[in-house]
């Protein structure tokens, strides 16, 4: 085990999100989502909700500031209701380990399904939330100077 690494990040884990450039995105699905269908690099964390993960992600990169929301997660579908709370929950989450929340918008589902092919990677979670995706797009790492 390494010093100051979340323990919900698996090596695995660990080594795609040090691959990752600025601009690159990390598709973080729920457990229903199609992600072996739509992508090649799929990561498994069973049993690990998305929040659990985004806290020590955001530990470990920054996210983009030079888009507007670097943050993306899935709209509801017609006749579908958000659950707040999930949204509250994964901005929570992040706030634990990164000095500045970034924005989040949200994308219609075959949109999302659309950016999920292009991401770097695909991890699969154990998030059973509806509508519990979330794509995060790495930024710059700051130097301390």
């Amino acid at each position: 085990m390494l010093k100051g690494i979340h323990p919900a990040i698996s090596p695995t884990l660990l080594k795609v999100l040090a691959e990752m450039g600025h601009g690159d995105e990390l598709v973080l699905a729920d457990a229903h989502f199609p992600g072996h269908q739509l992508h090649h690099r799929v990561i498994r964390a069973d049993g690990v909700d998305v929040a659990t993960l985004l806290t020590g992600i955001s530990q470990l990169i920054e996210f983009d500031q030079y888009v507007d929301a670097p943050l993306v997660m899935m709209n509801a579908v017609e006749g579908d209701q958000l659950d707040p709370k999930v949204e509250d929950r994964y901005l929570s989450a992040i706030q634990e380990g990164a000095s500045v929340v970034p924005h989040l918008t949200r994308i219609d589902r075959f949109a999302f399904y659309d950016r999920a092919i292009q991401a770097f990677a695909v991890v699969i979670t154990g998030e059973t939330a509806k509508y519990g995706n979330i794509i995060i797009k790495k930024g710059v790492t700051l130097s301390k100077d």
